[in-house]
């Protein structure tokens, strides 16, 4: 086996380059990895562009499907060989965090058992996915087996994206006959009315500023597309509703105007679902909050990982409820990630996600 590996590295805000790297050694608990398959998240773009900060030289990426090259003496259940995704958030289960049902804010070993997004440790605190080789850590836990038949494109969404959208309607609790909104119709926010529809929602509406993207929203379950280009959105889902308001609003892009509008077409006692990753203060409009006497719900979400989450999405995939596959719109080798990331950080050639083949 090879000593050294090929990996994307973070150098300093506005590069990411291929680099020459060890591959990983591994403890007990851990596996090794052989990534096939992997692909570029916006919170990647905002590592890139400094807006996030991670040390320098660390393995970008939190997206992987591949093979098990090596396990950890004590991982069983598992063979190496075996086709397996890892989620992004890859959480311990064994800190107060994680028994509290916060696996995502995992503490491991920190005095409190709680830290902010510390079960997102691939790309963030760790060595990352976009790499020839992959170190998962607390295998055991965050290793599942991908169901025969389906390709390394078909789960590709899984790890990340369709944990973190589904898990904007799940935490909106989105009930049958709901009517939702999803502001933004990126990877996440089409994942987000994907799952709204699996919900059982009765009206969906999706909003967002470019053609490709509100047309691929209909194939997720939109049942109104609004381009923001064209019309007051709010207006719009006013009338849509009667004057009711939405029962719930996801917001899926992470801008002071997305979420005030969010806000603004909220029902009394509707739901404001937060996926997006902010860079700047919020404020939340003065009307729309009733004086803070509107007994609305703000709640945030970062996506549930572990083996078992990344089993329930695979098994939806496997049953054919949901289609991801169309939303890979663009395919390179990982040597090209550089190319890659400067397609999708700039949103060129109607892109939504990249398919980084790596072996």
């Amino acid at each position: 086996m090879p000593t050294m590996m090929k990996a994307a590295i973070f150098v300093e805000p506005g590069r990411i380059e291929i680099d020459d790297k060890p591959i990983p050694d591994i403890g007990p608990n851990d596996a090794l990895m052989r990534v096939t398959t992997t692909t570029i998240c916006g919170t990647d773009v905002h590592i890139l562009k400094g807006e996030y900060p991670v040390e320098r030289g660390l393995t970008i990426g939190h997206e992987p499907v591949g093979v098990i090259e090596k396990l950890g003496a004590n991982v069983q259940g598992y063979q190496e060989g075996q086709r397996v995704i890892a989620g992004a958030i890859c959480p311990s289960f064994t800190s107060y965090g994680c028994q509290d049902g916060c696996s995502s804010q995992d503490g491991g070993h920190h005095s409190h058992g709680y830290k902010p997004m510390g079960g997102w440790r691939f790309g963030n605190t760790i060595d990352g996915a976009q790499a020839e080789y992959l170190l998962v850590p607390d295998a055991q836990a965050n290793l599942s087996p991908v169901p025969d038949g389906l390709t390394d494109e078909q789960v590709l969404m899984c790890p990340d994206i369709m944990s973190t959208g589904f898990a904007g309607a799940e935490a909106g609790g989105i009930k049958i006959g709901d009517t939702v909104v999803v502001f933004a119709q990126g990877p996440i926010g089409l994942c987000a009315t994907a799952g709204a529809r699996l919900r059982g929602a009765g009206m969906i509406i999706a909003v967002d500023g470019v053609d490709e993207r509100l047309t691929m929203a209909k194939q997720m379950g939109a049942d109104v597309t609004l381009d923001f280009r064209k019309v007051d959105v709010v207006d719009e889902i006013l009338k849509l509703t009667g004057g009711r308001g939405v029962d719930c609003a996801i917001e899926a892009l992470g801008l002071q105007q997305t979420f005030e509008s969010a806000f603004r077409v909220l029902k009394p006692g509707g739901t404001l679902s937060s996926l997006g990753v902010y860079s700047e203060d919020l404020t939340v409009p003065l009307g729309a909050f009733c004086a803070g006497l509107g007994d609305h719900k703000i709640i945030i979400s970062l996506c549930p990982g572990g083996k078992e989450r990344m089993r329930r999405l695979m098994s939806i995939i496997a049953a054919g409820r949901l289609d991801l596959g169309p939303m890979v719109t663009h395919r390179y080798a990982l040597e090209n990630i550089v190319e890659a990331y400067d397609l999708f950080s700039h949103q060129c050639d109607g892109v939504l996600k990249v398919a980084l083949e790596v072996s």
